[in-house]
């Protein structure tokens, strides 16, 4: 039913990036009938508007605690129209879907994903974009759910399929027309972030209909899920059971990740608490077996022990000798809580084969066979997986994608990300020159998944991506001090499409306190697009992003 806030319509000036320009909008302050008689035609037959509520400048907005993944509210938002759309699916499956219409629109749309098995609309992630002056919407991905909770999907393979694809792919086509209806223009340009299952959402929504965006932003993306999500199970065993000699607690992967730093750092010439390279770096446990007199008796591997990580490192490979999931990289130790959890394996591997793969809810892992891969690939349930490397309609149109991970990232191996970009390229004929016309690739050191540090003092992982401002406060928007293309990804990818400028490095940024941007600046860097990484001038502050280019690395240096 209909939220009876009271609208009109009235002409409002907006002033935009691309000048001051007057049109008639649905403005919500006095009488909802009248908005909801715009955009109503705009629906599917069966589609219906949930509510319309008018938000003043300094407002919050949201669902609060009855939105299990997404419960804090952005605040300070600018002055705007929240639309709430409900979409059946089928007769047991439907999606919603919210949109931010601010009053000073900047003509651009922008979609914001979700995160793991998640379901609620991403108000938060939305409240950071609105205020660029996009039109913002969000799916709920067709449930209600925190990030680790797949039991939605048991026996119901129609909310699988709205978590796989359908909800975010008609929240796209229906909220594009409803932003056109509500503002009585044609929107310029479109763009997409998310990272995570958001980027995953993305990169699958552009395979299904590459005209969705102008622009994507990929982070992080779990791509993969038959794939990766059976690999969550398996590398999960590798430190299972408890009683196993072999099973590292969790208080070791400190000490393990303290390690891999002190030898690993210097692999690209540089002492600053980083693993820039870490895929070059082969981690000696010996320093701190508890053979070594000189180990921490308190903090030590056993030789059994030591025999996990080059497993959980290694890539998962079929008995035919096939590539299935390419494992995490050193220096993702202090993440490793994600994967290697303390009596089962992570949630995102046992949730999905128990409720979307098997629909056996007593299922564990000690019923595991590989033969549940081979069985993911056949059934691909919800039909999420985002493997169409084939981009050239994409490309063809102009389209532009940025993509990152974070190379100490505990949850998603860094390397799926590469195996992507590497598909890509064989699948469509592109060499690195070529594809850098329309793709980048950025690997961010240091960075954990999709937002945080691996390292102590903190590493420069900000960059105004997906998730990010929201660690940071409710109203924290792009790069606070650096709103600008140098430093905020989503300005740079706007710069690239709408004026040609390639993205060539974007400057990273962290704060003396990890989770405070008004603390002052510690320290930046350039991340930059494969096959090139920030190159230390050897004279400069390693803090300062000038003492810093992007230069070539060899992919013999990266092993791969």
């Amino acid at each position: 039913m209909l939220d009876l806030v009271f609208v009109t319509l009235i002409s409002t000036t907006l002033a935009t990036q691309l000048g001051t320009i007057q049109m008639t909008v649905g403005d919500c302050k006095t009488n909802a009938s009248s908005v909801a008689d715009l955009l109503v035609g705009k629906l599917p037959p069966s589609a219906s508007i949930e509510k319309i509520a008018y938000v003043e400048t300094g407002d919050t907005y949201g669902e609060g605690r009855r939105n299990l993944m997404y419960p804090i509210q952005p605040t300070n938002l600018p002055e705007l129209c929240a639309v709430t759309i409900y979409v059946p699916t089928s007769s047991t499956s439907a999606y919603r879907f919210g949109i931010f219409l601010p009053v000073n629109w900047n003509s651009r749309f922008l979609t914001v994903g979700n995160g793991g098995f998640g379901g609620g609309i991403n108000w938060l992630d939305m409240g950071a974009y609105v205020k660029y002056g996009f039109a913002v919407v969000s799916t709920d991905t067709g449930h209600n759910s925190t990030t680790g909770d797949g039991s939605w999907a048991f026996k119901n393979p129609e909310k699988r399929t709205d978590w796989g694809w359908r909800a975010m792919h008609g929240t796209v086509d229906i909220s594009k027309q409803i932003v056109e209806a509500y503002y009585g223009v044609n929107i310029k340009y479109s763009y997409y972030n998310g990272c995570s299952t958001g980027g995953r959402q993305g990169l699958r929504q552009v395979q299904i209909d590459p005209d969705s965006f102008d622009g994507v932003i990929i982070g992080a993306p779990g791509w993969y899920t038959t794939n990766l999500n059976t690999w969550f199970t398996k590398a999960g065993i590798y430190n299972l059971p408890e009683t196993d000699p072999k099973h590292i607690p969790f208080n070791l992967f400190s000490t393990m990740a303290d390690l891999v730093i002190r030898q690993c750092d210097m692999l690209d010439g540089v002492y600053d608490g980083i693993v820039s390279l870490p895929d070059a770096c082969v981690p000696d446990w010996t320093e701190i077996l508890c053979s070594n007199p000189d180990a921490d008796p308190s903090a030590c591997l056993t030789e059994a022990q030591a025999s996990t990580p080059p497993n959980v490192y290694g890539d998962f490979v079929s008995s035919s000798g096939e590539l299935i999931h390419p494992g995490l990289s050193p220096g993702c130790e202090g993440q490793w809580f994600a994967v290697l959890n303390f009596t089962n394996t992570s949630p995102f591997g046992f949730n999905y084969i128990r409720f979307f793969l098997l629909d056996n809810i007593f299922w564990n892992y000690t019923y595991w066979d590989d033969s549940l891969v081979t069985y993911a690939q056949l059934t691909d349930p919800g039909q999420s997986t985002a493997k169409d490397y084939n981009l050239t309609t994409f490309k063809d149109l102009g389209h532009k994608m940025l993509m990152y991970h974070g190379l100490a990232d505990g949850l998603i191996p860094p390397r799926g990300s590469d195996l992507y970009y590497r598909n890509t390229l064989a699948t469509m004929g592109e060499n690195l020159s070529s594809v850098s016309e329309w793709f980048r690739y950025f690997q961010v050191p240091g960075m954990q998944h999709c937002w945080s540090t691996a390292t102590s003092p903190n590493s420069p992982w900000y960059f105004g991506a997906e998730f990010q401002a929201a660690q940071m406060g409710t109203d924290i928007w792009s790069v606070p001090g650096f709103e600008d293309k140098d430093h905020d990804i989503l300005l740079a990818l706007m710069d690239w499409v709408e004026n040609g400028n390639p993205v060539n490095a974007l400057v990273a940024t962290a704060w003396n306190d990890v989770w405070n941007t008004s603390s002052g600046v510690k320290s930046q860097r350039p991340i930059c697009p494969y096959p090139n990484m920030a190159v230390w001038d050897g004279i400069g502050d390693i803090n300062l992003a000038a003492s810093w280019t992007c230069g070539y690395v060899s992919s013999d240096d990266r092993r791969w």
